[in-house]
């Protein structure tokens, strides 16, 4: 794992678009593995200013969202596509055709989660997976105890999410119960893994995923088996993990080429 420990979550989230920009400028083409949520607004606004200003162009680009509630219809203002067209689909040159949610109405939900599998890897693999982290150490929607080599599919959500996500629908009895979701096998699949997660409330999430047991009780330690990962953390979520110093000295003693800034 590669760990990026900066002073706040806006210079996280501006470092971040930073690397997806560059990704994008070396292959026009590039397939993006997206999220939604909190974490990452400010690196699509960045993303978004990155384009209007500097030209950025994601004409060309095809993604594919992590996740979607079961029950929520795209035009449904808590839904994940809207979330996307919202906050960044429409402000960007993109070609809304090559952009994938998966279908969390769709009739027939296993056939929908085997169907995005295989629009993926239709699409030549993701190149770019960006991810956030859950209190509980999920990532996308795999809640602990999941297996560690799920394909997409239909999730149950655990209490703690559906706790830590009710604010935005206005009631935990709001809250759809399960979603669609890509598994964590298919996450590994992507050939570079982006995940931030900023704040204090993520401290032991963090802690057990970059430097706990790789184990099925927290999701995201899945990501110490992937070849290119690179967590972006401020100082308060690293602030549980014993060689952050180390992390620091590897960050300052990069080539020129290893840099991002």
């Amino acid at each position: 794992m590669e760990v990026l420990i900066r002073e706040h979550a806006e210079a996280g989230c501006i470092l971040g678009a930073k690397i997806i920009a560059r990704v994008v400028r070396d292959k026009p083409t590039a397939v993006l593995g997206l999220a939604t949520g909190r974490t990452p607004l400010r690196l699509y606004q960045e993303l978004i200013r990155l384009h209007r200003d500097e030209g950025l162009d994601f004409s060309r680009i095809t993604t594919f969202n992590l996740d979607e509630y079961v029950g929520l219809p795209a035009t449904h203002d808590q839904s994940y596509r809207y979330f996307m067209r919202e906050n960044l689909f429409q402000h960007i040159n993109i070609d809304q055709g090559r952009t994938h949610v998966p279908d969390g109405t769709a009739a027939d939900i296993h056939e929908e989660c085997r169907s995005y599998e295989r629009k993926i890897e239709a699409a030549g693999g993701i190149d770019l997976q960006l991810l956030g982290l859950g209190r509980n150490g999920h990532i996308g929607f795999n809640e602990p105890t999941g297996s560690l080599r799920s394909r997409t599919w239909v999730k149950i959500l655990s209490e703690q999410t559906l706790r830590d996500n009710s604010a935005v629908l206005g009631s935990l009895a709001a809250m759809p119960k399960h979603a669609l979701t890509m598994g964590i096998g298919t996450i590994l699949d992507a050939r570079r893994i982006l995940l931030l997660a900023f704040g204090p409330a993520k401290v032991r999430a963090v802690e057990r995923m970059v430097e706990g047991p790789l184990a099925a009780i927290c999701p995201g330690s899945a990501l110490q088996l992937h070849p290119r990962a690179t967590m972006i953390l401020d100082e308060n979520s690293a602030a549980g993990l014993q060689y952050a110093d180390h992390y620091r000295w590897i960050d300052s003693q990069k080539l020129p080429w290893q840099r991002y800034e």
